[in-house]
């Protein structure tokens, strides 16, 4: 089980004796006690596709050739080739859409966990590690997929094509045999109203993100006897325990994998962008219990190929930072 080497009070820094703190949260090894285990095992069945969800992604390549062709030459064959091309596409897309509601529900859970109860923050990182390493895990997920799709239009493409060719399709009259088969994936694959929904989902820039922020703040209102405070201070929390541990190299030793300073690097992003969405306020102004600058500071020492991307969900994903209420210096930090 992991620990905690010694726990992360709230800051007591002045500016003339900076105290430090030497934390450590086993986000390799970390595992579940007998009171997190039923939480964690739902979760895990979710996260169990998470990496086959990312891998998809990742290898999209759309149906962009087929589809021109289909517009530039209206004839069946050209049409029933970019309907063959986008179906299983539309398919992974629905995949995707599914997925994010199974994160939809189970990050409250997590969130319930972390956040009630008569423990402060830090005890719940001491005692409950593996649900913390599982919402860690969540969160560079988000991450990842979002990064992902914003790289990808085309599927958006795709899904507008599929959506223009039912609709010209149902309001036409084609061949029975196209019809049938537009009429069965229509029951079978993408519903009339589940396609609402997953173009709302993918006109999103950053639909996890939208998805994780707002389970989060459905978790706060429909938990009114569980402060807000609880919430965004287990959030800020983490993001000092991330930032800590990097800025320790007696703390990165302890990695028994090089790839855990990279996750915990965008696990501390992640935990910023959806403090900043979750707080009335925000992450960037000064009351703000997150230390933004020191993160930024943190992701401009590292290679730029590992922290670009991370810099760049600062600057396009969150949402207060470029509000009147940011200091200066923070949005020169930040600008490109």
């Amino acid at each position: 089980m992991g620990k905690l080497l010694s726990l992360l009070a709230r800051d007591e820094s002045t500016c003339c004796s900076p105290q430090k703190y030497d934390v450590f949260l086993d986000f390799e090894n970390a595992q579940p006690t007998e009171s997190e285990r039923e939480t964690f095992e739902e979760v895990q069945q979710v996260l169990r596709n998470s990496e086959a969800i990312l891998n998809e992604i990742q290898c999209y390549k759309g149906a962009g050739r087929e589809i021109r062709e289909a517009i530039a030459n209206p004839s069946d064959e050209y049409q029933t080739k970019a309907w063959s091309a986008v179906l299983p596409l539309v398919s992974k897309l629905k995949r995707f859409y599914e997925f994010s509601l199974e994160l939809d529900a189970v990050v409250p859970k997590i969130l319930f966990q972390l956040c009630s109860g008569p423990m402060v923050p830090t005890q719940h990182l001491e005692t409950q590690q593996a649900l913390v390493k599982q919402f860690a895990e969540i969160l560079e997920f988000v991450l990842k997929f979002d990064e992902h799709k914003m790289k990808t239009p085309a599927i958006q493409n795709d899904f507008s094509y599929y959506r223009r060719t039912l609709t010209r399709q149902r309001m036409s009259s084609l061949s029975s045999l196209a019809c049938s088969e537009i009429s069965d994936v229509d029951e079978r694959e993408v519903s009339n109203e589940l396609a609402n929904h997953m173009s709302l989902f993918y006109a999103h820039a950053t639909p996890m993100l939208r998805t994780l922020s707002e389970a989060t703040t459905r978790f706060v209102s429909q938990n009114s006897d569980i402060p807000i405070e609880n919430t965004t201070e287990t959030l800020s929390t983490m993001a000092k325990v991330c930032l800590r541990m990097l800025e320790s190299p007696n703390i990165i030793s302890q990695f028994q994998r090089e790839e855990t300073q990279l996750f915990v690097l965008r696990v501390m992003v992640g935990l910023v962008i959806l403090y900043d969405h979750v707080h009335p306020n925000g992450a960037f102004v000064k009351a703000a219990n997150v230390d933004v600058k020191g993160c930024v500071k943190l992701l401009k020492d590292q290679p730029a190929a590992r922290s670009e991307g991370l810099l760049n969900a600062l600057r396009y994903t969150t949402k207060h930072l470029n509000e009147e209420g940011t200091p200066k210096n923070i949005k020169n930090l930040l600008a490109v």
